[in-house]
């Protein structure tokens, strides 16, 4: 908004372990874990009117490309180590096991659920040998230690490097400084770092005698940045990361400040020729109603969902997530607390400012911008803080003190309201016209800056506000500066609410929604084992009636969703004798794209019938596990469509 050449990019980082285990829980493939999440993460972030430059993932070509030729420059000039290190394996499964595999007791606080990795209680950086009591997540069962080769990151012989570094970050926040240093002062300071895995998913290691291992997630994921930039600027890159007019800033959280400020960082510095991170404005962590949020026991507000349970209203939860933003310290964000700040300062505040400006116009002067004569000094006055409230928001955000910039900016409109409460053009009107006109020109300019220095934090309601006041083009933020930004004679756009009121019931829905997925997952824990049986055998049938079933192989060639039907998918499916339409319950186990392309046992021989309007002609056979997964009945091994089973 001040012209800065900036670039903003992010992506999914898709070769976590949790994609693997989710990929093994629902039968699938951790590519097609990673693209119904990419879909579902990309559409949730636009709409709720997050503006990254490129959107990309790590699992793109240019990533793969980009990651092993990070890691051969290291290798080639001996910047990392081969070990052979003792790693946990699970005798059950018969594989080695990733630090996301392991679970148990943190050795430093005692939280019973901590990471191979990492605890997300107190935030340790941890190694998976350092956990008590340490059991593989994906059997259960007590793992054992076996000897494996990989590379790491000397991080102890680089910790000199990255001291003068750190050292030379003077204006990074204290939690986030106070953090590095902390593990640079350790008593046993920083530990080489593997930055290989024994894993089968993931950028594979570029170098002979590392087959069959991929890259450290937390490798591979901050160059991520690099690709996505290279996505973007495939021809101008460089300009972005290297060179002294290059400025890297990551905005993360505070279980990423060992990645973005020690490992990447280092790996910069032994890459060469990269620019340093100049600023790392990490966050404390955000907790839920009283409790660590937690994605994996569905302690969380999912953003998707959100966006499906408050329709038009993503302005709404940005405001409240900025306004208790833990810049400095852990917060709590609550549902109660969100339909305060909604109903409150949303709604009753900045709603009600515009909604008066925008309504007293219409109704006094048909919605046109009046010319304002002679200005006394309280307008003057009104209008000239407008400028100090843009320097002063510009500021804090140059700062990273988001908190303190939307606070600035919603006294803006507590301003505008207390300038039209004293002016009280409803009572001027009656006999002179032309001052309550001049009063509301004023509360008109108040209303566009508004439309300015909230557009970094709602920005669909500053689109609509803008459409409102017919201010055509982009907001510049140095139009803050001016006294006029609605020019007289402006004809104004429709009136229209900016905010809705949160209701009681809304609240006390979410409030269930927690407490029920949180239920919902220890009773599954509970009763998966003790009290799942397989559904009895049916009564016998005759061979004769075997025979009469026609089963065989199609090949599904298009899928979409039935409209106004949750479960339902639409497949045109090549069965080797035709291309029929087929309809199935499945929508809410698969998607449409996972669907394409994939080999089915189709029931031919069933009469056709009338689904949601569609005539559907067969049926595809699914097999449904204790949890309620579906698997999808395929060929082991690709066949011609058409193929009978029997």
């Amino acid at each position: 908004m001040r012209g800065r050449d900036v670039k903003f990019v992010c992506g999914s980082d898709e070769h976590g372990v949790p994609i693997t285990i989710k990929a093994k829980k629902e039968g699938i493939t951790p590519q097609q874990v990673v693209d119904r999440y990419h879909r579902m993460m990309n559409t949730a972030f636009e709409e709720f009117g997050i503006s990254f430059d490129h959107y990309s993932r790590t699992s793109s070509e240019q990533h793969h490309k980009n990651a092993k030729e990070f890691f051969k420059n290291l290798y080639t000039k001996g910047a990392l180590e081969a070990k052979e290190t003792e790693q946990y394996y699970d005798p059950e499964v018969g594989q080695f096991l990733a630090d996301r595999y392991i679970t148990g007791e943190c050795p430093k606080c005692h939280n019973a659920e901590a990471y191979g990795d990492q605890c997300e209680s107190c935030g340790a950086s941890l190694n998976a040998t350092d956990l008590i009591d340490p059991k593989s997540a994906l059997s259960g069962a007590v793992p054992e230690i076996k000897k494996t080769t990989n590379w790491f990151l000397p991080l102890d012989k680089l910790s000199g490097d990255l001291r003068e570094f750190l050292e030379s970050r003077k204006d990074w926040k204290p939690n986030v400084i106070g953090q590095c240093m902390s593990w640079l002062n350790a008593g046993d300071g920083l530990q080489p770092r593997a930055m290989t895995r024994d894993l089968d998913w993931g950028v594979p290691v570029p170098i002979e005698g590392a087959e069959g291992k991929v890259m450290y997630v937390w490798f591979d994921a901050p160059i991520g940045y690099i690709s996505a930039t290279q996505e973007l600027l495939p021809n101008d890159w460089e300009d972005y990361w290297k060179g002294e007019n290059a400025e890297i800033i990551h905005f993360i959280g505070k279980d990423n400040i060992v990645f973005h400020c020690i490992i990447f960082p280092a790996m910069l510095q032994q890459h060469g020729g990269y620019a340093m991170p100049k600023q790392v404005p990490a966050n404390e962590f955000l907790n839920l109603e009283g409790r660590k949020l937690s994605t994996s026991k569905n302690w969380a507000v999912w953003l998707h969902e959100y966006l499906e349970d408050f329709p038009g209203q993503q302005d709404a939860l940005r405001y409240v997530l900025t306004a208790t933003m833990p810049e400095t310290k852990d917060n709590d964000f609550t549902w109660a607390d969100f339909q305060q700040r909604n109903n409150s300062e949303l709604v009753a505040g900045l709603g009600n400012f515009v909604n008066r400006v925008m309504v007293l116009t219409d109704k006094y002067y048909n919605g046109l911008v009046q010319t304002p004569g002679n200005l006394n000094e309280k307008d003057h006055i009104a209008l000239a803080s407008m400028a100090q409230f843009g320097r002063r928001i510009a500021k804090a955000i140059e700062n990273y003190k988001f908190r303190e910039a939307i606070s600035e900016a919603m006294n803006v409109a507590r301003l505008g309201n207390k300038y039209l409460q004293e002016q009280e053009p409803w009572k001027v009107y009656k006999h002179d016209p032309e001052r309550a006109g001049a009063v509301l020109y004023v509360a008109t300019q108040i209303t566009a800056v508004l439309s300015i220095v909230f557009e970094p934090f709602l920005p669909t309601t500053c689109k609509k506000l803008r459409d409102m006041l017919n201010i055509q083009g982009s907001p510049q933020w140095l139009m803050a500066d001016q006294e006029m930004i609605v020019p007289p004679g402006t004809q104004l756009g429709k009136v229209d609410l900016l905010f809705a009121k949160v209701e009681d019931e809304q609240v006390e829905l979410q409030r269930a929604k927690l407490k029920a997925s949180v239920k919902m997952q220890e009773e599954e824990k509970q009763t998966i084992v003790e009290e799942f049986t397989h559904n009895p055998q049916k009564e016998d049938i005759s061979f004769d009636q075997f025979l009469g079933m026609d089963l065989r192989v199609g090949t599904i060639l298009e899928a979409e969703r039935v409209p106004k039907a949750d479960r339902l998918l639409k497949f045109i499916v090549d069965t080797g004798l035709d291309q029929r339409t087929i309809v199935s319950g499945i929508a809410e186990h698969f998607s449409p794209e996972q669907m394409i392309g994939k080999q089915v046992t189709v029931l031919m021989n069933l009469p056709p019938r009338k689904i949601k309007g569609v005539v559907s002609q067969g049926m595809l056979l699914m097999a449904e596990d204790a949890v309620g997964a579906l698997r999808i009945m395929t060929p082991e091994n690709e066949t011609d469509s058409g193929a009978v089973i029997g």
